[in-house]
């Protein structure tokens, strides 16, 4: 991948990140919004350091790790990726909760519309916004949309420490398992 420049990346704000998106997805990726870098090359998580890509292969959902680049593969493999809210930023805590309250009804539109099996939300703080659940916890949730199921994962942002990639690739293994048993 060519080298970003700063001004590239501040130049990308105002672009729209269009989602990886098909009708009947066994799991909707949900990050939190397009990062810079993610809007300045137009693939979802693209931010070296970023561990999307990686943990999911790493959980089972790839057969080998794809590059952002690749994210067009992803519906072959019944995946898709969107996000919350929609405006790109450098860090996710410069969204305004009204944005990610608005996000989450977009998104909920858009899960209705396109019908996927599960929608997982990579970053559980924004999804307890988005979806007004203030004790939601990583996992699968109580809630539905339509008959979409919905599961919190944790962010797989550099920047959450707090969770190897290890314990992540744990987590969306859970996923995983829980999308092949519905679909069995």
């Amino acid at each position: 991948m060519p080298r970003i420049t700063a001004a590239e990346l501040e130049a990308a704000r105002d672009r729209l990140v269009p989602d990886v998106i098909a009708d009947g997805l066994s799991v909707l990726f949900c990050g939190i919004n397009p990062g810079l870098m993610t809007a300045a090359t137009g693939h979802h998580f693209a931010r070296p350091g970023n561990r999307f890509w990686p943990v999911l292969h790493a959980s089972g959902f790839t057969p080998r790790q794809l590059r952002p680049c690749e994210q067009h593969e992803l519906p072959a493999h019944g995946l898709g990726i969107t996000n919350v809210a929609a405006r790109p930023t450098a860090r996710a805590d410069e969204l305004t909760e009204e944005e990610l309250r608005e996000g989450g009804r977009i998104l909920r539109e858009k899960v209705e519309r396109h019908r996927p099996r599960w929608l997982a939300v990579a970053g559980v703080t924004a999804y307890r916004t988005a979806f007004g659940d203030r004790g939601a916890r990583i996992g699968r949730q109580d809630r539905t949309i339509g008959e979409t199921r919905v599961w919190a994962l944790p962010n797989p942002s550099g920047l959450n420490a707090h969770w190897t990639l290890r314990t992540m690739a744990e987590e969306y293994g859970r996923l995983r398992a829980a999308a092949s048993e519905w679909e069995s």
